[in-house]
């Protein structure tokens, strides 16, 4: 008995029965509600921002709005909303549950809590809360769609869940899902709502506002001045986008701008006296002003332009990249531009509301980059709204005139790969002026992307280019020196021979270097020089080609004495007006020269130097030797560019007031020395021995291939005109006789210019057995095609030459694609087609061939359209498209394009009064607009010259111009 109870009181005492605890008892129940409620309202928000998403996707159009960002932005806030409820509740379910027998609906509730977690962390990852920054586009693209695909799994796992428990209450859950896509279609239903415009209304301006300028707004409504100067907004992103725009000429192209200040003052006064009022210079304003333009400030006549708030904006980010379409390629600021939809709170003063702003923008940048970075600002139509230029009859009470136009000279170019005609072409084409005025700058800000390259860079926004002369005035020689590092390389400079006697027809010896001959004291020689674009997409100088100031300067010395000059600058830091300018000689009516950038005045160039991209200018310089030498003969050429005149900026000076630009250091009222900043471009130096002197000098090869130098100076002849064509046939020649195929095809450019065309046709051939790949490369095939093309409808072969220009049009090789080349928008070459199938249809002369006729003349008014689209201004195209027309019977589209050929063509008579008033008021202008130029280096009066014992030439003597 007792062995019993002592084996009793033995056994251990058994474990306490557990109290059963509901999975979800009454107030886990409470955060379940509020996790569905919430859980609802997030999906229904995720299925509206999905449909849109799709939509977008499968229409390739943005239909992201104000209310969709507002949707958004509750995407975000229930998100952030849900984490602490849901993970209270997953976690105490999961101690409620995790000993439950039932291990199936334990484990797949482990799954769908992972799962859910990885929802919830996905999207505050791709919030970017904090200094956490998902970079990597691959490493966000994978988190996004993990974000986009995780919801599906946990929907999935929680009906496998429900289906594990207690039988699920299809009612309840039918009536949920109800609720959510009720929700889901009101919200699609409000898409179009925008809660901004609720109390907003006023009248629209219309178009009749901004003209004369092209420009638009898209409602035809002026948009607030406080949304076009965000441009602290985006600092807070783009920081080193935001510091290279700030030290821009964009920056500082408005009443900011002393130089342009100065002008636009100008054209408002002569607008309030003409009209009473400064509409007409609202040309100006479409591209510098559009802060005061598109919020209706500049129309005022009494607007102060230094101390109102939008005065001082110039061209802000907002301005950029809230235009929306370019309207066409006439430039004149023809692009439509939109007040820009922002996040919620952008504009907000509230540093939690702006903290939600940030947060949005980072978690979805995508909207933020549709809305301010469209297709079309990568593209050289965007830069045409601005960069190219017309002065229409509004402005200058006269009629149509061309300005400055760096869009058609790009797109008509061999740098763009869209100019079949170019003497040379880049090994790649360069598709938009932002690859060579926007290169890639190493970057940390948020919006900095790799490019193709393992660190993140962006844009450069500083626009590096050639205006060197705003930032001196204010005072920042480190964007001085920027604007510097970008022109370096971009011209060349070559002293390529010399003539005997002075003359252009003396004996050439060609090329110096290293091999140089030894001058005669007392000789006389003709200096030739070779100026040629190198790195260019667009003519020298281009832009304010009427004030850049662009010259050679030549100093031929021996030992320290100077004995020929041409290009110093005077006292007074004025450049020697017998100088060679590379610019435009720009007059008015009567034939004064435009010196205050007055477009209002604009009539006729005297004469343009500019020279095409991948082209030259050969400059000749006539030296006489004194007879009396000391030391060997040192010959130096500079190509040097100050941004604007002496004469320009006395103007400029002359006219401000006291407090109209504080960081401009002058004093009103006292003489001003021009000391902008003069850049070397290019720099050749070569020197000579002299006859009966026993110095020997020795000069190093010339780093130009010897073909390319002859080359250069023929083309460089060859522009010229008929004046120098025998030179440019010799240069060539001995281009040729190098076994290179540009000798015998410049040759047929030349033939051809002549008309001789049996010589043509044979350099032409000449041209196509000429190279000899891979060592030579072979000649350009779309360029021997339009010159093939040329010659054959002189010669009257129609049909050959229909199919020579269709096939530099039409053709699309693989090697042409790899160089990113493509000729069809050659307009010129489209002409050239559209005119050979109307010369067809005008051999259909038979009414039996009337049919024949009529499909010619369809085609060739089909190509002549095609240039419309690319050129509306193309004087060629509607003269034609107004003789086929009339040809076809249609009388109203022949009267039309006869109305436009009117407006666009030139007015020959009345300019030829302003040219010979110019020639008798500017002798050097005058000499410099001669067929045939030669410029002396012993001119008396130039400057550097007589007080360094120079001797100049008995004519010029008593005779101060110069002028023989």
């Amino acid at each position: 008995m007792s062995t019993t109870m002592n084996s009793v009181e033995s056994m251990p005492a058994p474990f306490p029965k557990k109290k059963y605890v509901k999975a979800v008892g009454p107030r886990l129940r409470i955060l379940l509600l509020v996790v569905f409620a919430l859980v609802a309202l997030l999906g229904a928000n995720s299925a509206y921002l999905v449909s849109i998403t799709a939509l977008e996707a499968w229409t390739q159009r943005t239909y992201q709005n104000y209310f969709y960002q507002l949707m958004f932005l509750g995407h975000l806030v229930l998100g952030l909303l849900l984490i602490a409820p849901f993970v209270t509740f997953g976690i105490i379910h999961i101690r409620n549950t995790w000993t439950r027998k039932n291990r199936r609906a334990v484990r797949i509730g482990y799954a769908l809590f992972i799962v859910s977690l990885l929802v919830l962390g996905t999207g505050v990852a791709l919030m970017r809360i904090g200094n956490f920054n998902l970079r990597s586009p691959t490493g966000r693209a994978t988190v996004y769609w993990m974000h986009v695909i995780a919801p599906l799994m946990a929907v999935w796992l929680y009906w496998l869940h429900r289906l594990a428990g207690p039988p699920i209450k299809w009612r309840v859950g039918l009536s949920y899902a109800g609720a959510v896509a009720a929700a889901c279609l009101a919200m699609v239903l409000m898409h179009r709502t925008d809660p901004r415009l609720w109390n907003v209304a006023g009248p629209k301006e219309g178009e009749k506002y901004f003209f004369p300028s092209l420009a638009r707004t898209a409602t035809g409504n002026f948009i607030p001045a406080d949304t076009l100067l965000m441009d602290n907004y985006c600092l807070k992103c783009h920081q080193d986008n935001f510091n290279g725009w700030f030290h821009s000429a964009h920056h500082f192209s408005s009443f900011n701008n002393p130089a342009y200040l100065a002008a636009v003052r100008e054209t408002r006064q002569f607008a309030m006296k003409h009209d009473n009022s400064v509409q007409r210079s609202r040309w100006c304003a479409g591209c510098h002003d559009q802060v005061p333009f598109f919020s209706g400030a500049f129309d005022d006549p009494k607007f102060d332009d230094v101390k109102h708030p939008t005065s001082q904006a110039g061209m802000t980010c907002t301005v950029c990249h809230a235009i929306t379409n370019v309207n066409d390629t006439r430039g004149n600021a023809n692009y439509t531009i939109e007040e820009p939809v922002h996040y919620p709170f952008a504009r907000s003063q509230n540093g939690v509301l702006q903290w939600i702003n940030n947060q949005m923008v980072k978690a979805k940048p995508s909207f933020h980059k549709k809305t301010f970075l469209k297709p079309l600002h990568k593209t050289a139509e965007f830069c045409s709204t601005c960069h190219k230029v017309h002065l229409p009859p509004e402005l200058n009470n006269y009629k149509w005139l061309r300005g400055q136009n760096h869009y058609d000279t790009f797109l008509l170019s061999g740098v763009s790969g869209h100019g079949a005609r170019s003497f040379y072409y880049p090994p790649k084409a360069q598709e938009n002026c932002a690859g060579c005025h926007m290169p890639l700058k190493e970057s940390n800000d948020f919006g900095a992307k790799f490019f193709g390259s393992e660190k993140l860079s962006v844009h450069n926004h500083l626009f590096p280019g050639a205006n060197t002369g705003l930032a001196h005035i204010r005072n920042q020689p480190q964007i001085v020196k920027a604007h510097q590092e970008f022109l370096a390389g971009v011209m060349r400079v070559d002293i390529f021979g010399l003539r005997e006697n002075g003359a252009v027809d003396g004996r050439l010896i060609a090329p110096l270097r290293p091999n140089v001959p030894t001058l005669k004291p007392g000789e006389k020689y003709l200096l030739e020089t070779v100026v040629r674009t190198v790195k260019m997409g667009h003519p020298f100088t281009q832009g304010t080609v009427d004030s850049n100031e662009v010259w050679v300067d030549v100093a031929v010395r021996s030992g320290e004495r100077i004995i020929g000059r041409s290009g110093a600058l005077d006292a007074e830091r004025e450049v020697d007006p017998w100088s060679h300018f590379v610019n435009v000689f720009m007059l008015d009516r009567d034939g004064n020269r435009i010196a205050r950038r007055n477009p209002q005045d604009i009539f006729v160039p005297l004469y343009n130097n500019q020279i095409p991209p991948g082209a030259a200018n050969t400059v000749h310089y006539e030296m006489q030797l004194p007879e009396q030498l000391s030391a060997p003969i040192t010959i130096e050429v500079k190509l040097q560019y100050r941004k604007f005149d002496k004469q320009y900026m006395d103007f400029v000076t002359g006219t401000a007031k006291p407090g109209d630009n504080p960081i401009f250091n002058f004093t009103p009222g006292k003489k001003y020395l021009n000391d902008l900043p003069i850049t070397t471009l290019a720099v050749d130096t070569l020197t000579l021995p002299v006859e009966g002197l026993a110095a020997s000098p020795t000069n190093p090869p010339s780093a130009i291939p010897p073909w390319q130098r002859w080359n250069d100076y023929g083309i460089g002849l060859l522009l010229k005109g008929k004046a120098q064509f025998a030179q440019a046939v010799d240069a060539f020649s001995q281009v040729e006789k190098m076994n290179r195929f540009d000798g015998p095809l410049n040759l047929a450019r030349a033939y051809y210019a002549e008309g001789r065309l049996d010589e043509a046709v044979d350099a032409i051939a000449r041209a196509a057995r000429h190279s000899k790949p891979p060592d030579d490369p072979p000649a350009p095939p779309w360029t021997m095609s339009w010159m093939s093309g040329l010659i054959n409808r002189q010669q009257g072969h129609l049909e050959a030459a229909e199919k020579n220009f269709r096939g530099v049009l039409e053709e699309h090789t693989e090697a042409m694609r790899e160089r990113g080349f493509d000729f069809s928008l050659d307009y010129e070459v489209i002409n050239e087609l559209g005119q050979t199938l109307f010369e067809r249809a005008e051999r259909e002369w038979s009414a039996d061939r009337k049919a024949e006729k009529d499909r010619l003349l369809a085609q060739a008014a089909e190509q002549f359209n095609k240039t419309l689209s690319l050129d509306p201004e193309n004087v060629a195209a509607h003269y034609n498209l107004q003789l086929i027309y009339a040809k076809l019977g249609d009388a109203k589209k022949a009267e039309a394009h006869a109305k436009l050929h009117t407006r666009y063509k030139t007015d020959d008579n009345a300019r030829d009064q302003a040219l010979l008033a110019a020639r008798k008021q500017y002798p050097a202008g005058n000499n410099a607009a001669e067929a045939l130029v030669i410029y002396p280096l012993q001119r008396p009066q130039a400057p550097e010259l007589a007080h360094q014992g120079g001797e100049p030439r008995a004519e010029f003597k008593g005779n101060p111009g110069g002028v023989k």
